[in-house]
């Protein structure tokens, strides 16, 4: 079962290409299913402190349904399409965020914090955000995030979970314990994680989550499916094959696939 469900297009401004060409290059390499899940809308970022290509406009989200739609059935028999949203959890947004998901027929909703207030975590044009902070008291933050999306009950899974570690900027004391009660507030929510792969071509250079992490998911049988998060068509499926051989070295056997809602796990 080749699959992945962490896309992006030109439309959330800081990707490249139209979502036919990740559908054209999801089919030229193989894949079974291919989830399309661009960016929510932001919804609390002051136009003062908002940063070029963040995230798509917001008039843009119905016509981005409406092509993934169109795509699905243009490509039935060649590919199964997923039509899925990241959906950005913000506190204090949830009744915003939640309209957002019942509005539309998603076959999965992505749960990512890349935000903490104002600050996005994850732009590199935002590293200055570090300065001056405790890197242990940002990392409870974002965990803490990260316990109350998998709370809402807004999401499938939850991406890159430790997208924290995406500079390198780490504490000096370990943060396993706040990684192990994430994965145990997800795991009690009934939802699950991603293995995205992006993280190989990050200043990190490793997998979301870390081997650590993942071994704790197996360990309290947490589903796991997989994302390249790609930002480029060419990217598509990209150290994929790398992450389900982790996956199998730790000893997973079933990845999550997910449509209409609803998950289902399928041997790989």
């Amino acid at each position: 079962m080749q699959i992945d469900y962490h896309t992006h297009h030109v439309r959330c401004g800081h990707a490249e290409g139209t979502l036919e060409e990740y559908v054209r290059r999801g089919i030229e390499i193989g894949l079974k299913q291919m989830g399309l899940s661009d960016h929510m809308p932001l919804l609390h970022v002051r136009p003062e402190t908002y940063y070029p290509g963040m995230a798509m406009p917001m008039e843009e989200l119905p016509r981005y349904v409406e092509e993934c739609l169109g795509l699905k059935e243009k490509y039935k028999g060649q590919i199964e399409l997923r039509v899925g949203l990241e959906g950005d959890y913000i506190e204090g947004y949830e009744e915003e965020i939640e309209r957002i998901i019942t509005d539309y027929p998603w076959d999965y909703v992505i749960g990512s914090v890349h935000f903490l207030g104002e600050w996005d975590i994850t732009d590199y044009r935002q590293t200055a955000g570090w300065e001056g902070k405790d890197p242990y008291q940002v990392y409870e933050t974002y965990y803490d995030a990260v316990q109350k999306a998998a709370k809402t009950g807004f999401y499938d899974y939850i991406g890159h979970v430790d997208v924290i570690k995406r500079f390198g900027f780490k504490p000096e004391q370990s943060t396993e314990h706040l990684e192990k009660a994430t994965l145990d507030v997800i795991r009690a929510c009934g939802i699950g994680i991603e293995l995205n792969a992006s993280g190989m071509r990050m200043p990190i250079a490793e997998m979301f989550p870390s081997r650590r992490v993942l071994e704790y998911a197996y360990q309290i049988g947490l589903p796991v499916t997989l994302g390249s998060d790609a930002h480029q068509p060419e990217r598509t499926g990209q150290y994929l094959e790398e992450a389900r051989n982790l996956l199998k070295e730790v000893g997973f056997t079933q990845i999550a696939t997910f449509e209409k809602r609803k998950r289902t796990m399928v041997d790989f």
